[in-house]
């Protein structure tokens, strides 16, 4: 395991989302120690509201024909050669990692948890950025496709909030620009007029 010991300043600023993976395979073991570590996010109650449905090593062979066969209908009418250079897009990560969530009928625990799992969803891609390892969070319409959530086993009362694509990448995107605090902060009590 790999790891860079970037500081928490360093890891919120430096990560970025990868798009362009180098096909390299994610480690189980080290996918794992990273699931581990990112638990540790913030849930009310504890009630740690999130399972994962992972793919990397031989799974994730599978995951690429679900993807081709049930997730992407629309594209099995382009041309073979067309389709393969779509596909590069979902066979290069490597790994997957499906985030789901109990869907709860009090809109309070429902904010709550996807909340809490959002906070996960970063811790990983934190801790991973940290290994070296790339990851975008996607959320592609197929997620509510009755054909893939069956295929990933979600259950009633479950909802699919993310689809992180996980792996090694050979180039850093160029940061976007940020807003800075003048722009989004405003202290209580103050309001355009009195300003």
């Amino acid at each position: 395991m790999n790891q860079q010991s970037l500081s928490v300043r360093e890891a919120i600023i430096e990560r970025r989302s990868i798009k362009k993976f180098n096909g390299q395979p994610v480690d189980r073991e080290v996918l794992l120690q990273i699931v581990n570590d990112a638990v540790w996010a913030p849930n009310h109650q504890n009630r740690e509201p999130w399972r994962l449905v992972v793919a990397c090593g031989k799974e994730i062979l599978e995951l690429h024909k679900l993807l081709r066969d049930t997730a992407i209908p629309k594209w099995k009418e382009l041309p073979e050669e067309t389709l393969e250079k779509q596909m590069l897009k979902f066979t290069l990560p490597g790994a997957y990692a499906f985030v789901i969530v109990p869907e709860d009928v009090r809109q309070k625990q429902r904010l709550e948890d996807y909340a809490a799992a959002s906070m996960f969803i970063q811790n990983i891609q934190l801790l991973a950025w940290d290994y070296g390892i790339g990851s975008c969070w996607k959320t592609p319409d197929f997620l509510d496709a009755p054909q893939f959530r069956e295929a990933l086993g979600v259950k009633s009362g479950e909802r699919i909030i993310s689809m992180l694509q996980i792996g090694y990448f050979d180039d850093i995107p160029r940061a976007a620009e940020r807003k800075k605090s003048d722009e989004i902060v405003t202290f209580f009590g103050q309001n355009e007029e009195n300003n």
